[in-house]
Order: structure tokens, then sequence, then C-alpha cells
């Protein structure tokens, strides 16, 4: 790698630093083709990305950046994950690493707030925005179905008490 693709590098991590909603550190230890191209997968179908970067260019690209706090994780063989999500990469990352071993998670950030490796597992726990927005809206529709149900019972009374009388009349 010479040294422009270096700059190009650090200032593609820089961008990505700059627009993450959270980065998890990860470390790689051994993991095959197969099984880094399954993680990529899952990461990508998560809206999230994953990407094996160097430590020296990361330690670069993350100067003036809230994710400063991650440069003590970058040492040995180590990969990032970040989505604009602040849950995504984490629930994927954590995802996997419950079913390959080869897969270590060390810690991360979200934002300026620090995160340990049960701080990254805590954050995966928690739903994600798509999930809480579908929650929000079941909450906001619930009490409008509700009045729309108790406007309506009176008058479906009323038309049983009508359907009851007539059939009794037609008897």
């Amino acid at each position: 790698m010479d040294r422009s693709q270096k700059t190009d590098s650090v200032a593609q991590l820089n961008a990505v630093f700059n627009e993450a909603g959270v980065v998890v550190v990860t470390r790689n230890l051994g993991m095959s083709v197969a099984q880094s191209t399954e993680l990529r997968a899952k990461m990508r179908d998560a809206g999230a990305s994953y990407k094996v970067a160097k430590n020296r260019l990361a330690k670069l690209a993350l100067k003036d950046t809230d994710y400063a706090s991650i440069e003590a994780y970058l040492n040995g063989p180590t990969a990032l994950a970040y989505s604009a999500d602040p849950v995504a990469a984490a629930k994927a990352v954590v995802d996997f690493a419950k079913t390959n071993d080869k897969l270590e998670i060390v810690g991360g950030s979200m934002g300026s707030t620090a995160l340990d490796a049960d701080g990254v597992k805590a954050l995966a726990s928690m739903p994600s925005l798509d999930e809480l927005r579908g929650k929000i809206v079941g909450l906001i529709n619930a009490p409008a179905t509700k009045v729309v149900q108790l406007v309506n019972a009176p008058a479906s009374k009323l038309a049983r008490v009508f359907g009851a009388y007539a059939a009794k009349e037609a008897a």
C-alpha cells in the first residue's frame, strides 16, 4: 500500500467514524474466508458494514472524532463493524459471535460513549430503531382503535335489538 492509498484509506475511515451511530471492534481469531463472507452478508442484511483496517491507519482516522475512545482496543488482528443505526452492528456481531468462537468482541463506542464487550452485548439486546418505531405506532394506534369500538358499540347493540324484534315478528 503506497502513501496515496493510505491517505485515501484514512479519509474513508474518518468519514465512517463521522457518520456511524455505533462502532464495534472485533478480534479475528483465525476465521476462514467462508466465515468472513458469511459475517459480511449478515452485516449487510442488518444494514451494517464490516471492515478489516490496519490499526495504525484506523488510529489516525479516529483523531478529532467522537470514537477516539476505541483507540485502546486497536491492537492485534482487529476489524470494525459499524452502522448508522445504533443497534444494528452490535446485534449482527453478537449474533454471529454466538455461533462462531473465532470472532471475539473487544469493545466499541456509541458516539462519545465507550463500551466494553459487555456493553456491546447489552446494546445488542435492545430493540432496533425499526422495532421501536413499530411499537410506538402500535401504542398510538391502540387508543384510536378503542375509541372507534366504543363509538360503534351502541349502534351495533341497537342493530342487534332491531334484528331480534324483526326475527320475533317474522316467527
